[in-house]
């Protein structure tokens, strides 16, 4: 087998990641593009030993689960993947996505996995977007149409999301299917303003250029708007200019601020701060709770399903109004605040001095006295000879909602010397969460009670997943 060869092929299932796979003499073929039930021709991108990957180039057959993707973008953008899966479909595969990492990595049998918390808008339904300027990946239809603009080419300068694996070229995106229309208003505006001015991208090869992300921030239950522009360098005269443009075009704009960072990664967050127009931050909803967003502060990007989210945190964590709970993890507070109004004391703790900051502005926005925050590596933070939890009660519940790379074994470890009567953990990855509470369960000191996935992106692969673990009866 070579790489350019194409098969015919009947696609089976769906794989981690979005991939699908198929079969061809023996061999697992995972298959970008398909869907399950598809009979398609595919053309093999990559040989290995054990597996090929291939690329869907003629579908013969449809599969009953397919459907016409709703973006012009499809299958060139790669931030919806899914957009070619019925919603309901999409919703039994994360399900099953869930389930399988949960007996293949955790080693559980017979655990049942509930069906997704499906989200009411399966479109539109992002809070927040990046945006990055760049070189231009020319689709088919562009290539055949090039056209120059003075000092900047039209068919260089980009403005939208990268190509999947290409982090040096970028699709120009002129509408999505994810956030506002009034963001897609935003996006178009940036972009004419730019090539009015023949402003240059950055580029990730030389490190040259200023233009580097736009971010737009919505408060959907509060309908303020954020723009954050990020820069390599600062130009006062030309962001008031752009305010302007903007205001124009978006009266109702709550906030315009110029991030400035000369760092080579890509991460849309700058060194310094510049607000043009409005406060530094917008105020969004949860649960009755009001929270400040500001630019580079990490809050969920699905407001409505952040909402079922946490509900879901509440009730599999069975919450009493004499409970201590300690938030590990906690980033700006919006778990502990959600479920304050219930225990007697929460306790978050985070690595992130910014994301603790703006967790102590929450809760005294919200008037919460109950929830205090700390600053420090959950490693070093939960063992005794630390002095602060010596004097701490101890926590009857313990919330885990780490990062996707999943809790450190240590923190495992020190969770369960603190004994709590029950363990909520969340987690945007099934792998790593299946990993964690194989660990927390190993010694029979704690049983899995209920998973509920939920699904936080539509159109896409990612789930997030809540499981409740309790110590066995007697």
């Amino acid at each position: 087998m070579k790489r350019g060869e194409e098969l015919r092929l009947t696609v089976e299932r769906f794989a981690a990641e979005g991939k699908t796979v198929a079969r061809f003499e023996g061999l697992v073929v995972f298959v970008h593009g398909g869907v399950p039930g598809d009979d398609v021709r595919v053309r093999v991108s990559k040989v290995k030993k054990s597996f090929l990957e291939a690329e869907v180039t003629q579908i013969l057959t449809p599969s009953p689960l397919r459907i016409e993707p709703r973006c012009r973008y499809f299958g060139v953008c790669g931030g919806c993947r899914w957009q070619h899966v019925r919603y309901a479909s999409q919703l039994d595969f994360k399900r099953q996505h869930v389930l399988d990492a949960l007996e293949r990595i955790g080693g559980f049998q017979g655990v049942e996995v509930l069906p997704v918390v499906p989200a009411d808008s399966p479109y539109f339904y992002r809070n927040k977007m990046e945006f990055s300027f760049g070189e231009r990946w020319l689709t088919r239809e562009e290539l055949s149409a090039r056209e120059g603009a003075g000092g900047v080419e039209r068919d260089r300068f980009a403005l939208g999301l990268h190509i999947p694996l290409r982090f040096d070229r970028v699709l120009d995106l002129h509408e999505c299917h994810l956030q506002s229309e009034t963001s897609q208003k935003i996006v178009n505006t940036v972009r004419s303003f730019c090539l009015d001015r023949t402003l240059p991208a950055y580029s990730t090869v030389s490190h040259t250029g200023f233009l580097r992300n736009l971010v737009i921030r919505e408060g959907r239950r509060t309908g303020e708007r954020m723009v954050n522009l990020v820069t390599n360098d600062e130009r006062p005269a030309l962001m008031e200019e752009l305010r302007n443009a903007l205001l124009r075009e978006v009266p109702d704009l709550t906030s315009f601020c110029n991030n400035i960072t000369q760092r080579k990664s890509l991460v849309a967050v700058g060194d310094t701060e510049t607000v043009y127009h409005g406060p530094p931050f917008i105020t969004e909803r949860l649960g009755g709770k009001q929270f400040r967003v500001s630019a580079n502060s990490f809050f969920q990007t699905n407001t409505e399903q952040a909402e079922r989210l946490y509900e879901t945190v509440r009730r599999a964590a069975h919450l009493q109004a004499g409970d201590v709970v300690f938030d590990l993890y906690s980033g700006t507070g919006s778990i502990a605040l959600f479920v304050a109004d219930d225990v007697a004391e929460v306790l978050g703790i985070e690595s992130v001095e910014s994301a603790v900051r703006d967790a102590e502005r929450n809760a005294a926005l919200n008037g919460v006295r109950n929830c205090k925050f700390l600053l420090g590596d959950l490693k070093d933070m939960l063992t005794r000879d630390t002095g602060w939890l010596a004097e701490q009660a101890l926590p009857s519940v313990v919330i885990l909602d780490p990062p996707r790379s999943g809790a450190h074994e240590k923190v495992i470890g020190q969770v369960l010397q603190l004994k709590p009567e029950r363990i909520v953990y969340v987690s945007c990855n099934p792998a790593t969460q299946a990993r964690d509470l194989a660990l927390l369960c190993a010694h029979g000191d704690y049983r899995v009670q209920v998973v509920q996935p939920v699904d936080m992106f539509p159109q896409t692969s990612h789930v997030e997943s809540v499981v409740s673990l309790a110590r066995p009866a007697g």
